[in-house]
């Protein structure tokens, strides 16, 4: 299934239905009263999670959402029947904005959650209503109020405990691979993954977490070079930041600045994400650099450790580290 993390589509809520203008006509029954009846609620449109879903493809063919309009009232005092919901389905994490004015309506992180986009309108009364002991036969009704339109921006993040960040070909890719079931594409050429992945890590018998595999980027990435700004959003929801950098890099500490710089300048909150840095692709490098990255002395005190996907160095190391970092959001 192809991934789409962002949609802009159409919404409408019913229209309330008219109240009815009506006076009892019976036999035998002289001057009956007004017996107008009122109007219908209009259908609302509401957003639900789909726990099942995990990208936005299916809006990119479906991009009108309308509620159908509430009944008028009837005569003998008889209701107009309220219009069924509309709902649409969206998956869990998904970011509901004002396509206008940028502003955020609604944040479905929870599973199971919904959101009222659009309410529909509530139904008019009918002239019945309005009768008092001074005004036995009022000839008004009141109309529908109308719905709501509006169009919505739809923005996935994908919710994972851990999001794995590095340079194209950093080995983001086959770490995932290693520690979770997680299958992505891999290869020896930048950009390999083009969509984000996401895996469930087992640590002990009874434990795991979630991680998600980002896009590679690059240096100017905030500002549109490479995949842009496309998956940054997938790590704003993310608890731990993994930076994954290669151990035969000229110059490591550069590599880790660059890419937080890039997080920082897409959302300055990144900072206060706990962070784990991990020099990959050991299994490559000379006794000299793997000397160098242990002596390496990070200004924010992160903790780094030297890992290989290939010879499973220090991976399981690393799956304990994440765990225990986690566990401090919990204590």
């Amino acid at each position: 299934m192809k991934f789409v993390d962002f949609a802009k589509i159409y919404v409408k809520s019913g229209d309330g239905g008219h109240g009815h203008i009506g006076f009892h006509r019976e036999k035998f029954v002289p001057k009956g009263g007004p017996d107008g009846g009122n109007g219908g609620k209009g259908g609302d449109v509401i957003a639900k999670v789909d726990p099942h879903m995990n990208t936005l493809l299916d809006f990119r063919y479906h991009r009108k959402y309308i509620a159908r309009d509430g009944q008028k009232g009837g005569k003998n005092k008889c209701s107009g029947k309220s219009a069924d919901d509309k709902i649409f389905r969206v998956p869990h994490g998904t970011l509901i904005k004002d396509a206008e004015t940028g502003d955020i309506i609604a944040d479905l992180n929870d599973p199971g959650s919904e959101f009222i986009v659009a309410k529909g309108g509530k139904g008019g009364k009918g002239n019945s209503e309005f009768a008092t002991a001074t005004r036995q036969a009022p000839r008004f009704a009141e109309d529908g109020k109308p719905g709501v339109e509006l169009d919505i921006i739809l923005e996935l993040k994908i919710i994972a405990d851990v999001g794995l960040v590095g340079f194209p070909n950093a080995g983001k890719s086959t770490l995932i691979s290693v520690i979770s079931a997680a299958k992505p594409k891999i290869a020896d050429y930048p950009f390999t993954t083009l969509v984000p992945n996401i895996g469930i890590v087992k640590v002990g018998d009874y434990m795991n977490f979630s991680v998600a595999d980002i896009p590679g980027l690059i240096e100017g990435a905030s500002e549109g070079k490479g995949l842009g700004t496309q998956f940054l959003r997938h790590v704003e929801r993310t608890k731990i930041l993994v930076f994954l950098i290669e151990s035969t890099s000229e110059n490591p500490t550069k590599d880790y600045e660059t890419l937080l710089n890039e997080l920082l300048k897409f959302n300055p909150d990144m900072k206060f994400k706990k962070q784990i840095i991990c020099f990959s692709k050991a299994d490559i490098a000379d006794n000299k650099q793997r000397k160098e990255l242990a002596d390496l002395q990070f200004a924010d005190g992160s903790n780094s450790l030297i890992i290989s996907s290939i010879t499973r160095e220090s991976i399981d190391t690393l799956k304990w580290k994440i765990w225990e970092t986690l566990a401090e959001f919990d204590a």
